[in-house]
Formats: structure tokens, C-alpha cells, sequence
């Protein structure tokens, strides 16, 4: 157990729930999430294209494919109604992902292969990972959190209809957002659940629609969350490989569960 890998379980434990609660106040729907329009798909896919060519760092080419994919969603955003948006935004990631498998597949060795596998497997192992990816992670992490703090009560008053964002406004939080997303998912891989997951198990435990408290439960719960994957994965793995993603689906199932059950009441 390293302090960095500490660090990004944390980092990566309150980013990845802050930016999937921005999501669903942003669309007023709790399917909103930070992969649901394709960032965390296209985040991979630069980093698997900076792991197989070599052009750049992990962040830089996560941050690259992300911002390019944040500026379609948002021109998207200028014709479509939010469940049309959410419905394209899942085709959109579908298609970013098979661009990402078909970079994946073409590795030119398979010590890329394997190193790129590695990285994905989100066991916070920071495979592969430089300083310079360190140090621009954590810029981006600083300004997402700080644009979720700064847009907290417009966002709020967005949300419960009080009043409409402008289309610069929305232009502006998809790109703190997409800060976010890349801070955490270019330095330690994909990460399942927690954004969309958390953020509504947060709105069924606390009913208050000021955004900044599920901002702190969904912080609290999200760091929790994988901090207890993260140590089952290194102390409990039973002598096999767990990833962190996978295994933390299976831990949230009862989560899950909860989310369903309290939704159909």
C-alpha cells in the first residue's frame, strides 16, 4: 500500500461521484453519469492510444479524447432533449469504446498489451504512470472541484426548476466535469458504479435538493466504497487477480439492490 495509491482512491472516490451528481442536475435525470455520455470510455481510449503509441503521457491523451468528446455531447446537447441526449450519449460511448478495443487489439507487443491491461484494471497500481501525469491529474481534480463548489447553487436552482442555464453555462460545467472524470479515470483505469450509483443512493438517504450536501455524502460514500474494494482486492483476493472494477460491482450488488427496491416504493 503506497500513499499515492492512497491518494487516488481518495481523489478518485469523491471526482467520479461529484461529477456524476453535476450529471444528473445538469439533465434533471438520475441516469445521468459521467460515463453515460461517453467521457469515461473516451478517457480510456486516449490513454490507450498514448500506452500503444507512445505520443504522449496517460493524461495528456486521456485529456485530449475527453475534451473532444465533451465538445460533441455539448453541441449535441444544442438539438436534443436530456433522454435523447442520454440515449445518444450511450451510443456515443459504445462507439468510443470499440474505437478503444480496436487500438487494444492492434497493440504492437504484448508487453504494451499487458501494460495497458494493467492500467485498466484500476487496482490503483499507477502502472505506467509518470509525475507529470501525477501533477496535471491533480490540476484538473483542483479545477473540477472547484467549478462543482463555485456552480453549486445555480446548479441547485437548475435542478428544482427555479430557473434555466444558459447554453455557455452548460458548455462550461460539462468541461469542469470532464476535469473531473479525467483526473481520476487516466491515472487509475475505468471505474464502475460509483458515479451512478452513489449519486442516487445519496438522493435516497438525504432528500435535500441543495446539491453541495450530496456533493459531501456522495464524497463520503464513494471514498468509503472503494477504500473497502481497494483492501479486499490487495488483503482478501483469496491468491487470484481481483480488479477493482469488477470486484466493486460485485461488493455495491446489495447496494444495488437498495436503489432498486427504495426506487419501486
Amino acid at each position: 500500500m503506497t500513499v499515492l495509491s492512497i491518494l487516488y482512491v481518495i481523489l478518485s472516490g469523491i471526482a467520479l461521484p461529484v461529477g456524476g451528481i453535476q450529471m444528473q442536475y445538469l439533465w434533471r435525470n438520475q441516469l445521468g453519469d459521467v460515463y453515460s455520455l461517453g467521457l469515461g470510455s473516451a478517457a480510456c481510449l486516449g490513454a490507450a492510444a498514448a500506452t500503444m503509441s507512445g505520443w504522449c503521457s496517460l493524461t495528456v491523451g486521456s485529456f485530449v479524447c475527453t475534451l473532444i468528446c465533451t465538445l460533441v455531447c455539448f453541441f449535441v446537447t444544442l438539438k436534443v432533449n436530456t433522454q435523447q441526449l442520454i440515449t445518444f450519449g450511450i451510443l456515443f460511448g459504445t462507439f468510443i469504446g470499440s474505437l478503444g478495443t480496436i487500438v487494444v487489439t492492434n497493440a504492437p507487443s504484448g508487453e504494451l498489451l499487458k501494460k495497458y491491461y494493467l492500467w485498466g484494471a484500476a487496482n490503483f497500481n499507477l502502472e505506467g504512470v509518470t509525475g507529470w501525469d501525477i501533477a496535471f491529474s491533480l490540476v484538473l481534480f483542483g479545477v473540477g472541484i472547484a467549478a462543482a463548489l463555485v456552480s453549486a447553487r445555480s446548479l441547485t436552482r437548475h435542478f428544482k426548476g427555479e430557473t434555466e442555464l444558459s447554453n455557455l453555462t452548460k458548455a462550461l460545467l460539462l468541461l469542469a466535469i470532464m476535469c473531473l472524470v479525467t483526473s481520476a479515470v487516466s491515472i487509475c483505469g475505468p471505474i464502475g458504479f460509483i458515479s451512478l450509483g452513489v449519486p442516487n443512493l445519496s438522493r435516497l438517504i438525504c432528500k435535500k435538493t441543495d446539491i453541495r450536501s450530496h456533493y459531501a455524502i456522495g464524497s463520503a460514500m464513494g471514498v468509503g466504497l472503494l477504500l473497502v474494494t481497494y483492501l479486499v482486492v490487495r488483503y482478501c483476493n483469496f491468491g487470484i487477480y481481483l480488479p477493482i472494477s469488477a470486484t466493486m460491482a460485485i461488493l455495491s450488488l446489495p447496494l444495488m439492490a437498495l436503489i432498486f427496491v427504495k426506487g419501486s416504493n
